[in-house]
């Protein structure tokens, strides 16, 4: 989530342009989230930049939210391939497994459109001054959607992420 991101929408009158005001300050901070077909949902904000130590980070904390293997579908981002995360999940083979995606797939993630609803949520009448307000917004978002399962179960309807729920 960045600070400068377009977010909701805004009217005029005929022929003038609206300005939207706010900050010229840039800031931003990550989010990583697993959803289950039963509607759960794991996440983690951080604000350094996602690479393999953060990744491992998510998986421990993962693994340790279930007493039987977790079985993660991810995409091909560099951090998922790395050699940390191969070496960490190699030590933990019993408790979690990865499968990729094929290459350049985002209609087939299902956490894809987790992302889409998080940019759709945020609040369009209070934009977050810095860093921190960011992040709190962003978990508050991520805190509500796990009192909803229905809603996390719905990422799954979609046209291409359906395969998923076949058996």
């Amino acid at each position: 989530m960045r600070s400068d991101q377009v977010t909701g929408r805004t009217w005029g009158a005929k022929g003038i342009t609206p300005v939207v005001r706010r900050t010229g300050n840039r800031f931003s901070v990550n989010a990583m989230s697993a959803i289950s077909t039963k509607g759960r949902m794991h996440f983690m904000v951080f604000t350094e930049s996602f690479d393999a130590k953060v990744m491992c980070r998510f998986l421990a904390r993962l693994a340790g939210h279930f007493d039987r293997k977790v079985h993660l579908i991810v995409d091909r981002h560099s951090a998922h391939r790395s050699k940390a995360v191969r070496a960490w999940l190699a030590d933990h083979k019993d408790e979690i497994e990865l499968h990729f995606l094929p290459s350049y797939s985002p209609e087939l993630n299902p956490d894809e459109l987790v992302n889409a609803d998080l940019k759709r949520s945020l609040p369009h009448t209070h934009r977050a001054r810095n860093q921190s307000e960011l992040a709190t917004e962003t978990s508050r978002f991520f805190h509500r959607r796990q009192r909803q399962p229905h809603i996390v179960r719905g990422y799954f309807g979609g046209q291409y992420v359906r395969y998923i729920l076949d058996e």
